[in-house]
């Protein structure tokens, strides 16, 4: 067992197609089109020859098959009066078109120019291969927890993941076997491991990004500390901490040949609030309406009840649904602001979010700000996205716009 930490079914598939608009191609005349992966408001797009194609696996077509069923057969509950007592009562979200029953999770690409991703239900999360013939092959899968960020070795053999269970509310770094079960978790302790990537070399080696889980005196969860960048040698099991800076978190670690490291950096969050004394009085003088609040909620059941109809006819708070520009994005939430007039994109991440290049004697670099994705390509290019769009940075340094999308939260250079 590798130290300890304690400090911290094959079916085609169905595409869709779409040209970007003049606005929003900028490619030097000249210059080859890359191929980009990218997931875009949780769906699986791939751009070639300037003409990006929307993936849906035939997975993900199952699922949601399966929901709008169950939805049909359960249609009383958002209709009529069903919906209100569904929706005022219970206040969950009964209609299935808001749902999102699949969640994209992980995307990496294999060196034949195969694609590997992850995904995942409530009950059921898998790792699949889309090979260049656009077959899909399910690998693995297991209802005991959540994988998360596949990442593909060089050779093609073997992935490594991320491990969510959500008992403990822990997240392990895990490598399984393209082709096998022998799956095996490689890190331990009460930590939040995510987003390993391979590094270059004849070892086998993985970094990814680690924060230690605070708990309060009954051991529940009761915080995240920054995010720092570990090393992990698969060979020996050392385990060393590679950067980590106080006040931030460093996420997506990406490592070169030469030892380049490249990751993003952002403002720590515990994403506790933080207890206060003004916020104390405020509750206390609150309490008096929360209370008349909760008797009239009590009230408003028992007429649903026994008389089908509420005792408010407008639509109020219990109505309102979180905002769609909201996600949940590497372990953290990004809010995105609404677009202003004029334009083209907004930014899902705020200038604080910086990528990160550091050069093998320590030196830092800020290669761009706003970012919320990259990729490395093999001609020295990165690829970043602010959440609204895919930016080519050459290893010269100028910048070109390649796609606009919405809520992109990943990007890979093909």
């Amino acid at each position: 067992m590798f130290r300890v930490r304690l400090d911290l079914a094959a079916r085609f598939l169905r595409f869709s197609s779409y040209a970007e608009s003049p606005a929003v191609r900028r490619s030097i005349p000249g210059m080859p089109e890359p191929t980009l992966a990218f997931l875009s408001k949780q769906k699986l797009h791939l751009r070639r020859d300037g003409v990006t194609r929307m993936v849906e696996s035939e997975f993900e077509r199952t699922v949601r098959e399966r929901a709008a069923s169950i939805e049909r057969r359960h249609a009383w509950k958002t209709q009529g009066r069903g919906a209100a007592f569904m929706h005022g009562v219970w206040a969950t979200e009964a209609n299935g078109h808001n749902a999102v029953p699949v969640l994209w999770t992980g995307l990496t690409a294999g060196p034949d120019g195969s694609l590997f991703y992850s995904m995942e239900t409530d009950a059921v999360s898998g790792i699949f291969l889309l090979d260049a013939a656009g077959v899909e092959t399910r690998l693995f899968h297991t209802a005991d927890f959540h994988i998360r960020h596949a990442a593909i070795h060089p050779s093609g053999a073997t992935l490594a993941v991320s491990v969510f269970h959500t008992d403990s509310a822990r997240s392990n770094i895990a490598v399984l076997p393209v082709h096998g079960t022998d799956f095996q978790e490689v890190t331990e302790g009460d930590s939040f491991d995510q987003s390993p990537s391979w590094v270059p070399g004849v070892r086998r080696r993985i970094i990814f990004q680690s924060g230690g889980i605070g708990r309060d005196a009954s051991g529940r969860f009761a915080g995240l500390g920054p995010c720092t960048i570990q090393s992990l040698d698969l060979d020996t099991g050392d385990l060393e901490e590679v950067a980590g800076e106080q006040g931030h978190d460093l996420l997506q670690p990406r490592q070169t040949a030469d030892g380049t490291l490249y990751y993003i950096r952002k403002p720590y969050e515990s994403g506790v609030p933080a207890a206060s004394v003004l916020g104390s009085l405020k509750d206390a003088a609150l309490f008096p309406f929360r209370m008349a609040r909760a008797v009239f909620q009590y009230c408003n059941l028992f007429s649903m009840m026994y008389t089908g109809k509420p005792l408010v006819s407008g639509k109020g708070a219990m109505h309102r649904r979180m905002d769609p520009r909201q996600m949940f994005i590497h372990g953290n939430l990004a809010q995105a602001q609404a677009p202003q007039a004029g334009d083209e994109a907004q930014s899902l991440v705020p200038g604080s979010w910086e990528l990160i290049r550091r050069a093998p004697g320590g030196q830092t670099e800020t290669v761009a700000k706003k970012v919320l994705a990259f990729d490395l390509a093999a001609d020295g290019s990165v690829y970043c996205s602010d959440g609204s769009a895919i930016t080519r940075i050459r290893s010269r340094g100028s910048a070109e716009r390649l796609v606009q999308a919405e809520m992109i939260d990943r990007v890979l250079a093909l």
